[in-house]
């Protein structure tokens, strides 16, 4: 099949993520305009950092924009994996329980929870425990038992897959489960979400349907492939005070904090977001129906709702991953000419091969993929700033496969 007859089977597709990307354009607009955003907010700052203002309404914007009472943004958040580790930090206490309430955690995290001489939560004699996927969903009623005979101070959630083989999970059916685990949980005790790959993709976000706290990377998708670096933590005031003790310290919370570089991009980013998310949606759609037109199978199917911006492709061998990785990288923008290979990369527990010719180094909203070399082998393919970019490289695969 020709693209031009796998994009008409694909209209109803498209024209449902359209209207997602509409919606959250007007709400990210609202935001900007609530918020009296002006060219001043773009102004960096230096040494303490005190009343920055482009540091501080950036906070406001996302605040509203995940219907949260306070937020965290910056730059000197490194990426995901800190600013969900700087939310446990701040969260939990000694002898508190930490319960995943969607199977293991992202290889990144394990050194944070069980680490040796590196001060663990393990080694604050914090607890973990986790529900397992029944047939890749949420067990509700393991994790509501387990809630109610261990009473854990944080439940956390993963939105979007790793490096496994489920599918993302809906806002609708972490809604449900949020309901469950709340009518259960202690007072004291906070849901938290990884909300990585996730935001925008639905017209909720985890925040708005019951979830305390939520957390992502600026350089996926709400930074719209402008954001250089940073992450976010959104949440209620009592969860964000207590992480802000542990973001700088308890006596400066989140008054400090400059950014010599200014913040623009971060603004102009976000901004775009949600126009750049669809983009990324609708070229994954379009290389899944191209790879299941090939005789592989993508998770989610190309007939299936996106609720993340990850396509998944399964392949037979290591050999045919490596090469649909390496594809990625020899259309992309930038170091086309390099050839990716596994390599054993900080935080994870198999080699990992990375194709990321990318403006921003990693940004996983640009046009990049990614995936151990271990069996089942999932490469998992990710962005695209523009559609016209990812049809290029479908076309690619329909020249090589």
């Amino acid at each position: 099949m020709n693209l031009e007859k796998i994009e008409n089977s694909l209209k109803e597709q498209f024209k449902r993520v359209d209207e997602v990307a509409f919606y959250n354009q007007k709400k990210v607009l609202n935001a900007f305009i609530n918020n009296r955003i002006s060219s001043q907010c773009f102004a960096g700052s230096t040494g303490y950092g005190y009343d920055d203002m482009g540091r501080d309404n950036l906070a406001k914007l996302y605040a509203e924009i995940f219907g949260t009472e306070k937020a965290i943004v910056s730059p000197l958040i490194t990426c995901g994996s800190h600013a969900i580790s700087t939310v446990l930090y701040g969260l939990l206490r000694p002898n508190d329980l930490l319960l995943s309430a969607t199977g293991d955690l992202y290889d990144t995290l394990h050194d944070t929870i069980f680490g040796k001489d590196n001060g663990s939560l393990e080694e604050f004699k914090i607890s973990y425990n986790q529900i397992e996927l029944k047939n890749g969903e949420i067990d509700v009623d393991a994790l509501v038992k387990k809630v109610k005979s261990k009473k854990p101070k944080v439940v956390f959630f993963q939105r979007s897959r790793g490096y496994s083989s489920r599918k993302a999970f809906s806002i609708e059916v972490l809604e449900k489960a949020f309901q469950m685990v709340r009518a259960v949980m202690p007072k004291d005790s906070f849901i938290v979400v990884d909300n990585c790959y996730g935001e925008f993709v639905e017209t909720r976000e985890p925040t708005e349907v019951g979830a305390d706290v939520a957390v992502g990377s600026l350089i996926k998708n709400i930074g719209g492939g402008l954001a250089p670096t940073g992450g976010y933590i959104v949440g209620s005031e009592k969860a964000i005070n207590r992480i802000a003790t542990r973001y700088t310290s308890p006596s400066l919370l989140l008054e400090v904090g400059s950014y010599e570089s200014g913040y623009r991009l971060f603004y102009q980013g976000l901004f775009l977001a949600p126009h750049t998310v669809a983009q990324a949606i609708k070229g994954g759609y379009l290389v899944g129906k191209v790879m299941e037109e090939k005789g592989y199978k993508v998770i989610p199917a190309s007939q299936e709702e996106a609720y993340d911006i990850i396509k998944s492709v399964v392949f037979n061998s290591e050999e045919e991953l490596i090469k649909f990785v390496q594809t990625v990288q020899t259309i992309s923008p930038i170091d086309s000419f390099v050839l990716p290979m596994p390599w054993a990369m900080p935080g994870y527990e198999d080699k990992v091969i990375m194709a990321a010719g990318t403006f921003v180094g990693g940004s996983s909203i640009e046009l990049s993929c990614d995936s151990p070399i271990k069996k089942p082998y999932i490469a998992y393919f990710q962005g695209g700033l523009t559609y016209e970019h990812v049809k290029i490289f479908a076309e690619k695969l329909q020249e090589i496969y």
